[in-house]
């Protein structure tokens, strides 16, 4: 579609996308507030609804009967059967969700591996996935792409799996690879780019312009970056890679790896040694070290917390974000004791970069990188609904 921007089909499109946009980030909306927050006439609001409602992507709700102010408006939400596959490979499992363009995850499943997985066997397991769903519990589902969430280098003019270190892929096709599979059109992106970009719509970043983002997961570290509100992926793609960092370390006593990077000292594979694990998801994790109370759990615990101030704070140097927003087990350490680590960071970096520095958890906890695998499985529907719906 050639999008002919002075024209009344162009102009009718972006109202389009206007509209099904609002629904799906603010959540289910009155007409009268659709009409106020498009600045569109009432009719126009009217028409455009009951158009995406023809299209399968949004219903309308009786208004809130408690609202006695005024002619009552029927409420307008994006429709719940309008479905994105999130998939997040990792070394130790392949988790895989199903996500409604209206926020929700009615299914959700992680599925532990025993060897590292190839991207073939990912790419059937969710075709496979997908066929099981949509004969059970999703058989009123319409699912309309596929969100790849992995953990390495993505190259952002096609999705191409440059380099995934931890999983040993190098320049694989995904994006391909699921399409043929599932029949679905895919989008790939890093993890931690997604998980960025979720925190900043829907979790504790919302609102805020100017934030870093870090992930842990069980493939290490990674990054996201948002500037003047909008995602920063660099000229290929690939920024936000703090994992790879030269952690400044000052207590020789602290360091565990030689001529290691980030990931190395600050890393789940030695928070899952300290708790007695060998797999684990994140809340499994979390309840295993808060629940330990050990000297040795206590001390790796605060030996990582050190570490990662050093590198937050040269983040802060750097970017002078307002907010930095930590998830998976980067958020464990962090809610350890909140409090040390800002004030570490804060003891490191510039005070005038630091000083209205706020650090967070991530507010999603582990749907975080389903749900920004989602935003870019939705990317073409939200964009133009007539091309895609």
């Amino acid at each position: 579609m050639t999008d002919r921007a002075g024209t009344f089909d162009g102009v009718h499109r972006r109202n389009l996308s206007k509209v099904l946009g609002l629904v799906h980030l603010e959540g289910p909306l009155s007409r009268a507030r659709l009409t106020v927050s498009t600045g569109l006439n009432r009719s126009t609001v009217a028409s455009l609804v009951a158009e995406l409602v023809s299209l399968g992507l949004a219903v309308e709700q009786a208004p809130d009967p408690t609202n006695r102010v005024g002619r009552p408006s029927p409420v307008v939400a994006a429709d719940s059967n309008v479905l994105a596959i999130a998939v997040n490979p990792e070394v130790d499992a392949i988790t895989i969700a199903a996500v409604g363009i209206d926020g929700r995850i009615p299914v959700r499943e992680r599925i532990e591996v025993e060897r590292l997985p190839t991207p073939e066997e990912t790419a059937a397991l969710v075709a496979s996935v997908r066929d099981r769903w949509s004969a059970g519990p999703l058989r009123e589902g319409r699912f309309v792409g596929v969100g790849l969430a992995v953990p390495g280098l993505v190259r952002a003019t096609d999705g191409l799996v440059r380099w995934a270190p931890h999983l040993q892929w190098t320049d694989v096709p995904l994006r391909t690879l699921v399409e043929d599979a599932t029949g679905l059109p895919a989008a790939v992106a890093n993890d931690a780019s997604l998980g960025a970009i979720a925190e900043h719509l829907f979790g504790a970043g919302r609102g805020i312009d100017d934030l870093v983002y870090l992930n842990g997961g069980a493939s290490g570290i990674g990054g996201g970056l948002i500037v003047h509100g909008m995602p920063v992926g660099g000229a290929g793609g690939y920024a936000g890679e703090f994992g790879q960092n030269r952690p400044g370390i000052a207590a020789d006593g602290d360091r565990r790896a030689a001529d290691g990077v980030l990931e190395d000292e600050v890393s789940r594979s030695r928070l899952l040694a300290v708790a007695g694990l060998e797999h684990a998801d994140e809340p499994t994790l979390a309840a295993a070290l808060s629940s330990a109370g050990t000297r040795p759990v206590d001390d790796e615990l605060a030996r990582q917390r050190r570490i990662l101030a050093t590198a937050l704070s040269n983040a802060v140097n750097v970017l002078n974000p307002s907010l930095v927003v930590l998830g998976g087990f980067l958020a464990t350490i962090a809610e350890r004791d909140l409090g040390a680590l800002e004030r570490a960071v804060a003891a490191q970096a510039l005070p005038a970069a630091a000083e209205d520095l706020a650090i967070r958890v991530a507010e999603l906890g582990e749907d975080r990188l389903m749900i920004g695998a989602a935003e870019i499985a939705f990317a073409a529907l939200l964009a133009d609904p007539l091309a895609a719906a």
